[in-house]
């Protein structure tokens, strides 16, 4: 080994010891200038939250204790003309001279005492809002923002502002607006040695409580654990009732922060948060109390320049089940949106346990045997919206019921009382079976009224398990356009499940439940296909206070279900999506309003496509059409936009069928036109054109979704994954993907017209 030159030694050594020298010099000059240093700094503060954000700040004294420790007293900030936001009686700060080396700020102690941070929104006028104000920079560019880089220096920034010990006495926070306030009052937090212990007083002007929060923190190594707790009770905060209309409150909610990492220009993650009894009622979730034993997620987060995702190493635990989330969302040049779910193969009856109390009410205490897996996958690009990708899929290995549990699901193969809910408050309970004189047999309804309803309704009921995916993927992108639901995706066995078992509240817990009751159905073959279009005919409403076809075909036109024309049928199918608006669709003289007449000769095309009546030139019975003459009193002369208006009201079965538009009345020829013989086309002729128009469109469409379909499984038949398969599970699984391509596409050539 060669030896090192001593000359080389000795620079070596003087350059570290003039080093050495000027760092003391510099050292010595900065603590003797110190004080002035800190006055000037704080000048400069406050200059500058006068000029850019209007606040006036005071400090009563400010001064070194220490090395790197200074400690202030008497603090306030006072924006101009809104109510004082904070005041402080005592503070001190440390900071660590080593990381200032290179040029970061962390805290090493911190104490404070006696201190107010009060947040006010009175008549609009808020005492925080120069928080949300856009500083102005002349110098900004339009580079675009690197989220990675931006997530990065926000957690530093974060992290190197938990000070490695703090002590926290008399801390009140309190915010209030015209009609509420809230207060916590941290008597105490202290971290000690990476510990951290407090107790905070908490009162909304309704009840009071006291948390605890306690943990662990190491904000330098990124490692933070803490646990929410309140002290004989749970943690409640009914001013968010109050305010958002959300019932919330838990046991015990810990967060984690486990890992930080930055590599590749993707800043990476890794958390945990768990929680205990979570209570939560919202109109929008559930009519009841929705519950939570325990649940929990290994959640990790991946932040790349232009997107933030949930990735799939993430874990949810939902009492016995777990399953692994992607959720990606990017930015630009387009917003894309993505979502996957993959459970894996479990017990069913783990994942019937792991149901949340209060959610799916028909399903609790329902025993059942086999395996489950569910797998989800949605892409959208906003650009593309048509383009929507959407699968849902739950498998199945030897699903069986044993036992029903609150509800029993066999009811329906049987006579059974139904009682229609309207508004939440039950109607007069119906009998669905041979005892009620009204009910009506499926041989007794007439031919054209079953194909009438299901072509609108739910064109492949005797070939579907109860879901149409590409209808969804349509309902999905067509609300997504409109930024509302206008479009609904509910097959036949959907709006019979929803009729029979459950009440009409527009809850997502009840769609939910709904979807889970058909697939049990459907996939334990409880019903066959005729007895369920047997009992949708006998249940569904048909009007105000009309239920089931024996009422609604002697109500409009006093004759029985097996009577009924092919024309009395595609009415009747017109109006199962808003049955109130039935009347509505006549003249005071009996006759159907022009406006109908497109969807006749749609439904009746569409039907005659599939050699389920004769191809008509006539609109398929349209003008044949007449309501009994005891109800034509109680039709009164009415404007079109009215009628309009009232035909878009109604129920929610919303198929996956035909949509039944509402048409306005077609113009009358004007003066002009009579007197110059100009031919009327805003009628028969328009009417036929746009028919033929949009015939074309459906099948230029669907002949696209098809070739789209074959791509994707295709794509998916090519990379199924492999990983712990046979290769016969792997052959069975190609197997199975073409002949779901198959049926899809047999069922998408159906609604050829």
């Amino acid at each position: 080994m060669r030896r090192i030159h001593p000359k080389y030694i000795r620079i070596a050594g003087i350059v570290v010891a003039v080093l050495v020298v000027l760092l003391v010099i510099g050292g010595f000059v900065a603590y003797s200038k110190r004080e002035a240093i800190l006055q000037s700094a704080i000048s400069k503060a406050k200059a500058k939250a006068k000029r850019d954000y209007n606040l006036d700040v005071k400090i009563g004294s400010a001064r070194f204790t220490g090395l790197a420790t200074v400690a202030f007293t008497d603090i306030s900030v006072v924006p101009y003309q809104r109510d004082s936001l904070l005041s402080v009686k005592t503070f001190s700060v440390s900071v660590k001279i080593l990381p200032i080396i290179f040029g970061t700020i962390k805290l090493g102690d911190v104490v404070l005492q006696n201190g107010h941070l009060n947040l006010t929104s009175k008549k609009g006028v808020k005492n925080f809002d120069f928080l949300f104000k856009k500083k102005k920079d002349s110098t900004q560019t339009s580079q675009k923002l690197n989220l990675a880089d931006l997530t990065d220096n926000l957690i530093n920034e974060v992290l190197y502002k938990i000070p490695d010990n703090l002590s926290l006495n008399n801390f009140l926070v309190s915010g209030a607006d015209d009609s509420t306030r809230i207060t916590l009052l941290a008597k105490s937090a202290i971290i000690n040695d990476g510990k951290l212990t407090s107790t905070i007083l908490v009162n909304d002007g309704l009840a009071a409580s006291i948390w605890h929060f306690d943990g662990k923190m190491h904000p330098s190594d990124k490692d933070i654990d803490i646990r929410l707790f309140a002290e004989g009770k749970k943690v409640e905060l009914p001013i968010i009732e109050k305010k958002f209309k959300v019932k919330l409150n838990f046991d015990t909610l810990t967060t984690k922060l486990t890992k930080v990492k930055s590599r590749d220009g993707e800043t990476q993650v890794f958390t945990y948060c768990a929680v205990r009894n979570l209570l939560v009622n919202h109109a929008g979730l559930s009519t009841k109390d929705i519950v939570v034993p325990n649940g929990s997620i290994d959640a990790n987060f991946f932040v790349g320049s232009n997107y933030v995702s949930l990735d799939s190493s993430s874990v949810i635990h939902l009492k016995k089940i777990t399953a692994n989330p992607f959720l990606k969302y990017t930015l630009n040049p387009f917003k894309i949106y993505e979502m996957k779910i993959h459970t894996g193969w479990l017990n069913a009856q783990d994942v019937f346990d792991s149901f949340p109390t209060g959610m799916f009410e028909s399903l609790e205490g329902m025993q059942v045997a086999g395996k489950l897996n569910y797998n989800l996958n949605f892409f959208m690009n906003s650009a593309h919206v048509d383009d929507l990708r959407f699968d849902s899929r739950l498998d199945n290995q030897g699903f069986r019921i044993v036992k029903f549990g609150k509800t029993d699901f066999n009811k329906l193969n049987k006579t059974f009382v139904y009682t229609p809910y309207e508004n939440g408050k039950p109607m007069s309970p119906h009998t669905i079976g041979p005892e009620n004189p009204k009910f009506t047999r499926l041989e007794d309804i007439s031919p054209d009224l079953r194909n009438a309803v299901m072509t609108a309704e739910d064109p492949s009921f005797y070939r579907n398990k109860g879901f149409v995916d590409e209808s969804i993927r349509k309902s999905l992108a067509t609300d997504f356009k409109t930024k509302k639901f206008t479009r609904g995706g509910s097959t036949i066995s959907m709006q019979l499940i929803k009729n029979a078992f459950l009440v009409r509240s527009k809850t997502l817990s009840r769609k939910i439940e709904e979807i889970l009751i058909v697939w049990t159905i459907e996939n334990t073959r409880l019903m066959s296909k005729n007895r369920m279009l047997e009992v949708y005919f006998n249940i569904i409403e048909w009007g105000r206070n009309i239920y089931g076809i024996g009422e609604a075909s002697h109500y409009y036109f006093g004759k029985s279900p097996s009577e009924l024309t092919l024309g009395e049928s595609i009415f009747l199918a017109s109006i199962v999506p808003r049955p109130k608006a039935g009347l509505y669709s006549f003249q005071p003289d009996g006759s159907l309003r022009p406006g109908l007449h497109g969807y006749f000769n749609l439904i009746g095309r569409l039907m005659a496509g599939k050699g389920l009546t004769q191809r008509d030139t006539n609109a398929y019975g349209f003008y044949s059409v007449r309501l009994r003459e005891g109800l034509r009193s109680q039709i009164a002369p009415i404007d079109t936009a009215v009628v309009d208006s009232l035909m878009k009201q109604g129920g929610e079965n919303t198929g996956v069928g035909v949509e039944a538009p509402v048409y306005e009345e077609p113009k009358r020829p004007n003066f002009f036109q009579r007197l110059l013989g100009k031919k009327d086309t805003s009628q028969a002729a328009k009417s036929e054109e746009k028919i033929k128009e949009t015939n074309e469109m459906i099948k230029a469409r669907i002949k696209q979704e098809i070739e789209t379909m074959k791509t994707d499984y295709k794509s998916k038949m090519d990379n199924v994954d492999t990983a712990g398969r046979t290769k016969k599970e792997v052959k069975e699984e190609k197997k199975r993907l073409k002949q779901e391509m198959k049926d899809k596409e047999k069922d998408m050539k159906s609604r050829l017209p």
